[in-house]
């Protein structure tokens, strides 16, 4: 369940870590919910044609959301996941709905200007992706 708190933060770019190709123009900074000492960057909209699934699904031990690792399309290094099925104690959890995220450590955060040049945009001022229809896949 996504709250206002998540309309100020802070929308950015990421760039891939290892080729500086351009992953998302519309990340934010987050932490994993099953570890908040774990921060990492999501976004709501898949990335198109900047990552490409990697390997099967699979669960972590902390939660049973169905996870599977993505990679940069440019350079192939693994660079996050997507949630493509969240068990039900993370959906109603305090979350920003988003279900495609990028470690920390494979991307680059590079804020964005507002269309003045001039500001930050945060989450607020960035209208919502489109609602779409999310067939929870099967692994």
């Amino acid at each position: 369940m996504s709250t206002p708190y998540f309309k100020n933060k802070c929308v950015t770019q990421l760039n891939c870590t290892y080729c500086d190709s351009v992953l998302c123009t519309r990340g934010m900074k987050a932490v994993l919910l099953a570890d908040t000492e774990v921060e990492l960057f999501s976004t709501d909209i898949p990335p198109n044609r900047t990552v490409d699934f990697v390997s099967v699904c699979y669960s972590t031990k902390t939660c049973k959301c169905k996870l599977r690792d993505v990679a940069c399309l440019k350079c192939g290094n693994v660079v996050g996941y997507h949630v493509v099925a969240p068990c039900t104690p993370c959906l109603h959890s305090c979350n920003n709905g988003h279900f495609w995220m990028f470690n920390s450590i494979s991307v680059v955060p590079i804020n964005r200007l507002d269309a003045s040049g001039e500001d930050f945009p945060d989450a607020g001022g960035i209208p919502a992706a489109l609602p779409f229809c999310q067939p929870w896949l099967v692994c």
